[in-house]
């Protein structure tokens, strides 16, 4: 166990409570969260964390919550703590402020959490290894709680959450199917954190059959779906481009052969 690292799950207070009052407490976050960003540059830590009791859900996902007046763990809500400090600063150096809020809490159960599975920003290999390499150190207290993510009422293990939201990054990089899911996340994120750049474009590869899957109105389909056609369009893109699908990340992926199609439209 890691220095600071409990065996329980703790949480922001301001995340839990009723939507309404969950809304109110994270607009007082984001404000004092920025007014300390401005003088200093840096985020003040939560003023209280909460223990979640044993086997107790964690809403993820915003789509699942509809018991807006129930009490609940909504980690969700942290994208609104960053929205009311982008707010509050004009939203200048948006993309800077997201990183430097990420380095700040990435270090605690509930950032590493919700940043993996929220996606913030490119979702670059480096990115992604680092995500996954923080929910690892907290697994044990993360794995004490349930989570609400894709389907209301059907709470799931971190097992199970962590296989719908990151099973791309499994199948990408870690694409041998035997082992345990926290194995397989470990050997996807070590292989992440070392990849060349030819390994990205092999775990590219590999993952592109996923999202010509989910592209189901893609007009090129036969092209889009050809090997050559797609190392060829990977190796000619710049440096920042090819960071930004990297990690092999299935929604960036289908972004980029929507931009391809609609290339090849216009030829």
């Amino acid at each position: 166990m890691s220095p600071g690292e409990t065996a329980s799950l703790q949480l922001p207070a301001f995340l839990h409570g009723t939507s309404r009052s969950v809304q109110q407490k994270v607009k007082r976050e984001g404000l004092r969260c920025a007014e300390q960003y401005r003088k200093e540059g840096a985020f003040p830590a939560p003023r209280q964390l909460l223990e979640v009791p044993l086997g107790e859900v964690v809403v993820a996902q915003g789509v699942v919550d509809f018991q807006h007046e129930h009490p609940a763990w909504r980690l969700y809500r942290v994208s609104d703590v960053l929205r009311e400090v982008w707010e509050a600063l004009q939203w200048e150096d948006s993309s800077a402020v997201r990183d430097a809020y990420e380095a700040s809490f990435l270090e605690t159960a509930w950032g590493a959490l919700f940043f993996t599975l929220a996606r913030m920003g490119p979702v670059s290999a480096e990115r992604t290894a680092r995500r996954l390499e923080a929910v690892l150190r907290f697994w044990d207290p993360l794995d004490c709680a349930r989570y609400l993510f894709k389907k209301p009422g059907a709470a799931q293990t971190l097992e199970e959450l962590m296989v719908d939201a990151c099973g791309w990054a499994m199948d990408a990089w870690c694409p041998e199917r035997e082992g345990p899911v926290r194995a397989r996340l470990e050997g996807a994120a070590e292989r992440m954190a070392r990849a060349t750049r030819e390994d990205c474009l092999e775990a590219i590869l590999r993952q592109m059959p996923r999202a010509l899957a989910a592209g189901r109105d893609l007009k090129h389909r036969q092209v889009l779906a050809d090997p050559v056609f797609q190392r060829e369009r990977l190796t000619r893109l710049d440096t920042a481009s090819f960071e930004r699908v990297s990690g092999a990340c299935t929604s960036e992926l289908l972004e980029k052969l929507y931009d391809w199609d609609q290339e090849l439209g216009l030829q």
